[in-house]
């Protein structure tokens, strides 16, 4: 089996290297950028697996990383690390392209079950395509939502994953919990308020088709209705 590739931009040297060093002891691939301008060059040339970025860096910072290397690839599983634990900021970081994020400080063994957990997702969905939901194709292999005939459109990694488990129990509720520590890695507050943005996000892609709901069911979770 492959080694996994990280992309891990940190400009903090000292907490870098010693991130870099834990990684590479635990049988990974490691490139480490001191700044943003620096990891995108390195996301172009090294072509990793999963990137783990630091929120505040000289040059360019975490978000703005993200979001160009959003534009060239929908699907690379992003993690985000910071210091900030405001809502806010948290919630920045999911509508920048982010799926997961870790407060500093943390540990390796944390940051380690984040990272293989993102991976086998993808990893997950490989064999399961072309879902009809209503009068959607759902591609999530692809990561792609079709309507009728129309061009499709690219999910976030985050959007396609959601929408997957909600397919899986359609007409069922989603526990909340269930899906807040299967996806987002815990139910805390600030990860159930990203999953509620990201449940809006989901409704006005499948508005197309007026039979298709996703409710919420208060204090259980979500239903998809098809």
């Amino acid at each position: 089996m492959s080694k996994i590739k990280v992309l891990l931009a940190e400009d903090e040297a000292s907490l870098g290297m010693i991130v870099k060093e834990s990684l590479e002891t635990r049988n990974f691939v490691v490139f480490h950028a001191e700044n943003g301008e620096e990891a995108f060059e390195s996301y172009q040339q090294e072509n990793p697996d999963i990137l783990v970025l630091d929120v505040m860096m000289p040059k360019k910072d975490g978000f703005t990383l993200a979001k160009e290397i959003r534009v060239k690839n929908k699907s690379i599983p992003i993690i985000f690390l910071t210091a900030k634990s405001q809502t806010i900021d948290v919630l920045e970081g999911f509508n920048h392209g982010g799926n997961d994020y870790l407060k500093k400080p943390f540990s390796m063994e944390e940051l380690i079950v984040r990272i293989k957990s993102l991976l086998d997702r993808i990893e997950l969905k490989t064999n399961i395509e072309n879902i009809k939901i209503g009068k959607f194709s759902f591609n999530s292999t692809k990561q792609t939502l079709r309507f009728l005939s129309e061009t499709a459109e690219q999910l976030t990694h985050r959007e396609a994953q959601l929408l997957f488990y909600l397919h899986e129990k359609k007409n069922e509720v989603l526990d909340r919990t269930f899906i807040l520590n299967k996806l987002w890695g815990n139910d805390d507050f600030f990860n159930a308020r990203s999953m509620d943005v990201f449940i809006s996000k989901l409704r006005k892609k499948l508005k197309k088709d007026k039979n298709i709901k996703i409710i919420n069911i208060r204090g259980y979770g979500y239903k998809l209705i098809c």
